[in-house]
């Protein structure tokens, strides 16, 4: 199997159906068989799950993992990795912010690297609708926090879809440590330690207006990185 696409989904009971129906669509005329997609619903109250089962029902290609305990997106990413069968395995979120088309470019881009991880922040990349400044301004900062404190120059780590190499997945499931939404700066900080190559790709992304992203939990997200990372100072 070509690629594996893993959607982690937190009551997403509003949005999940248009994006399992909008990439089901896409890859099925694209990769034919040679792709699948593993939902996976993370401690859902609402009907998320009852709505990927009954959008799966008949499609060999989707694959439900259903966990009723919360784990966070990092974790349901990884538990859906860790039952990938793709040659490449990557990640997306459930609200169709990366059209399939974009994500199906960072498949096609991926050549030689371990890794592929799309940008907002590049030259050609494009944000619909734009961001508020205070959006702006608190990315930058915590751009700026990732750079000083892990050495990832990426200009963009926290962009909801990503893309390695089978061996580059199963070594990530084995070696992560963040479950929640610094998973992602885990998971790259973990690459730039033993050499993978990750190229950054630019892309169109569609804005959320229902981000799950609270202030709290992006103070958390700080205080628990700085906690990683000084104890991957000292291990």
């Amino acid at each position: 199997m070509k690629l594996s696409i893993i959607i982690p989904a937190y009551n997403e009971e509003k949005r999940i159906k248009k994006t399992l129906e909008v990439y089901y669509n896409f890859f099925n005329k694209n990769l034919n068989k040679d792709f699948e997609i593993i939902v996976v619903p993370n401690n859902c109250t609402d009907n998320t799950l009852e709505i990927c089962y009954n959008f799966a029902r008949g499609k060999k290609s989707i694959k439900v993992l259903n966990i009723p305990f919360y784990i966070g997106k990092g974790g349901a990413v990884m538990r859906g990795f860790e039952q990938a069968s793709g040659k490449l395995i990557g990640f997306t979120d459930a609200d169709s912010s990366t059209s399939p088309e974009e994500f199906f470019k960072l498949y096609k881009n991926i050549n030689n690297y371990d890794g592929i991880i799309a940008s907002r922040k590049m030259k050609n990349s494009l944000i619909s609708p734009r961001r508020r400044l205070s959006q702006n301004i608190s990315s930058f900062v915590f751009n700026k926090f990732v750079n000083i404190f892990f050495g990832l120059y990426y200009k963009d780590t926290q962009c909801g879809a990503k893309i390695f190499t089978r061996d580059t997945a199963i070594f990530l499931v084995e070696n992560y440590t963040q479950n929640h939404w610094g998973f992602d700066v885990d998971l790259l900080y973990l690459c730039k330690n033993n050499n993978f190559k990750i190229l950054e790709f630019p892309i169109k992304w569609t804005d959320s207006t229902d981000s799950k992203l609270t202030l709290k939990a992006s103070l958390k997200t700080v205080i628990d990185l700085i906690k990683y990372r000084f104890n991957f100072y000292l291990s």
